[in-house]
């Protein structure tokens, strides 16, 4: 029966283990996720002050006009590219939080793991304090007086 339940144990501490690292890799590419959005966000941010219109004795309407487009649009993507951050961080969160849970159920199966141990050890102990004595008066005098 001990060692039914110790395997259970052991396949379910495989499992459980497995759930960790699937879960923690996922973490890892959801922070990553959300670095990249970052630096996306940071890059268009450089291109929109790139293309600030600046006032110039040559400029023409229609180079201003097209800065002007061509900013618009840039602000599109920085709107959008910060609404892909806050979608990352959520997944980001998520994943942690998913993260804490197989964690939390590990170290449950390692604790149930320790507990069998510890009740084995025991019925060990008891088994071994319940054996009858090795000396005493049973015991026989290989040497008798000469």
């Amino acid at each position: 029966m001990a060692s039914r339940q110790q395997t259970m144990l052991t396949r379910l501490h495989r499992v459980r283990t497995l759930q960790l690292n699937l879960t923690l890799a996922d973490e890892a590419r959801a922070q990553e996720r959300v670095a990249s959005e970052h630096q996306l966000s940071h890059r268009i941010g450089q291109l929109i002050e790139a293309v600030t219109p600046t006032p110039a004795a040559t400029a023409s309407a229609a180079s201003l006009m097209a800065n002007a487009h061509f900013r618009h649009r840039l602000l599109e993507s920085a709107d959008a590219a910060a609404a892909r951050i806050r979608a990352a961080e959520q997944r980001a969160a998520h994943a942690g939080e998913q993260t804490k849970a197989a964690k939390r159920d590990q170290t449950a199966v390692e604790k149930l793991m320790d507990r069998a141990r510890m009740a084995a050890i025991r019925a060990e102990m008891r088994a071994l304090e319940d054996m009858p004595a090795a000396g005493g008066a049973s015991r026989r005098n290989r040497h008798d007086p000469c």
